[in-house]
């Protein structure tokens, strides 16, 4: 059996953005019949809420749209995440740049922004519901499907058949 390709989604406290970024990602890949070839988590650059279920407000949005994160819960981004990873993707630039402090020089490749693969919104960040959008949690659901079905297609077209005439790329050889 292949190794599947893994993807992380790190937001600051791992309670609202990234759950939901995984959350919204494994339906997506489902639906796109990669989910048994690609796996999906999330992790928190802080670890304050570790173990504490995702916030009411975003489990509220999501579950509204047919999305679950009842079983998520709180971690932190660990060391050996930067190596078990293939693609680390944060929510904003404060989380972009404390992951890029953390890697190494072989692991920088791999940390990306979610909202790179955004093909409607065009800001750079999915921003904290709390911080910067007055608790606009459907906002940030709508801006992280957006950038999840941008991923999906980019996998689509990176992770090709295992029949194929073209071999897929090794997870470290994902790119955008």
């Amino acid at each position: 059996m292949t190794t599947p390709f893994r993807i992380l989604c790190v937001c600051m406290s791992n309670v609202c953005r990234s759950p939901t970024a995984e959350a919204v990602l494994r339906q997506l890949l489902d639906k796109n019949g990669l989910g048994d070839r690609v796996e999906v988590s999330s992790a928190g650059t802080h670890g304050y809420r570790a173990g504490d279920s995702c916030d009411p407000n975003s489990q509220r949005v999501a579950w509204e749209k047919g999305y679950d994160l009842s079983t998520i819960r709180a971690r932190r981004i660990g060391w050996q995440d930067l190596e078990d990873f293939d693609l680390i993707l944060a929510m904003d630039r404060t989380n972009l740049y404390n992951l890029r402090r953390m890697a190494t020089e072989d692991q920088l490749m791999r940390i990306r922004l979610l909202m790179d693969y955004a093909t409607r919104f065009t800001e750079d960040e999915v921003p904290d519901p709390y911080l910067t959008l007055g608790a606009r949690f459907d906002l940030v659901l709508e801006m992280i499907e957006d950038a999840a079905s941008g991923l999906i297609d980019e996998l689509k077209r990176q992770l090709e058949p295992a029949d194929s005439a073209t071999p897929a790329p090794t997870p470290r050889t994902f790119h955008r």
